[in-house]
């Protein structure tokens, strides 16, 4: 049989349509795959949004926007004029702070802020001796009464309710 030439030349030509067969059925198999696919899939029109898009510094107009964001970690929100943060972790805390610019001072600034403070005391100290009369004026006087323990009888003692400062200078 296998000197027959027919028969070489039959088989591979055999096996070669049946290939070719083959070939084609899947082909036809995978392009009606294919308009299946393209029947049955509907349009997916929804975004979702499993984490936060950026994990840095973030700017808020209220607490109540930084209440409705969700974190991952620990995210701060500076208010739009730099002057509140709020700093939210990721179980949904907030902490408010208050911002203060702190500008740095040189030698001359400490200095003058050191004077400023110092003409303030002195200030005050000028007002409260305003207030304190001279020894020689008149001092309020009110009548306590009083029970001797022995005789239980009253008597009246006056005493002095205000004190005063004398203020006096060394003459030379």
């Amino acid at each position: 049989m296998n000197n027959n030439p027919y028969l070489r030349n039959y088989i591979p030509n055999y096996n070669q349509q049946n290939m070719d067969e083959q070939i084609d059925y899947q082909i036809n198999q995978l392009q009606q795959m294919k308009k299946q696919m393209r029947n049955n899939t509907p349009a997916i029109n929804q975004t979702f949004q499993l984490a936060p898009t950026s994990l840095g510094i973030k700017y808020a107009d209220s607490i109540e926007e930084v209440q409705r964001d969700m974190v991952i970690g620990d995210i701060p929100y500076f208010s739009k004029d730099m002057s509140i943060l709020w700093l939210k972790n990721s179980k949904g805390e907030i902490k408010t702070y208050e911002l203060n610019e702190i500008i740095p001072k040189d030698e001359k600034d400490i200095q003058i802020d050191f004077l400023i403070s110092q003409i303030e005391e002195l200030k005050g100290m000028i007002k409260n001796d305003a207030n304190i009369t001279d020894a020689n004026a008149k001092q309020d006087t009110t009548n306590t009464t009083k029970h001797d323990k022995s005789t239980r009888k009253k008597f009246e003692n006056e005493e002095s309710t205000s004190i005063s400062e004398v203020s006096g200078s060394k003459e030379e």
